[in-house]
């Protein structure tokens, strides 16, 4: 499985709020596709997938508040069992 973390997009990034999720649980996804939008106090980004797999668990739900780093999401590849 790959896990899917908050990124840091700025020098004084401490956190980011999910603001909508483009993809959803069980959905396949692309390398490079959005999967969710988050915010954070000086823009508003799409966030997208690191690899190419099945989005097996939101960790962090639509207006949670993430630390940089902390996870959001779990991909895994089909039929990988976590």
């Amino acid at each position: 499985p790959t896990l899917v973390t908050m990124p840091k997009w700025g020098l004084t990034m401490q956190s980011g709020t999910v603001t909508e999720w483009i993809a959803a649980e069980g959905e396949a996804v692309s390398a490079g596709a959005p999967l969710l939008t988050v915010e954070t106090e000086k823009a508003v980004n799409d966030v997208e997938a690191p690899a190419d797999g099945v989005l097996l668990r939101i960790v962090a739900p639509t207006g949670a508040e993430v630390p940089v780093s902390g996870p959001v999401a779990v991909l895994a590849a089909p039929g990988e069992a976590v």
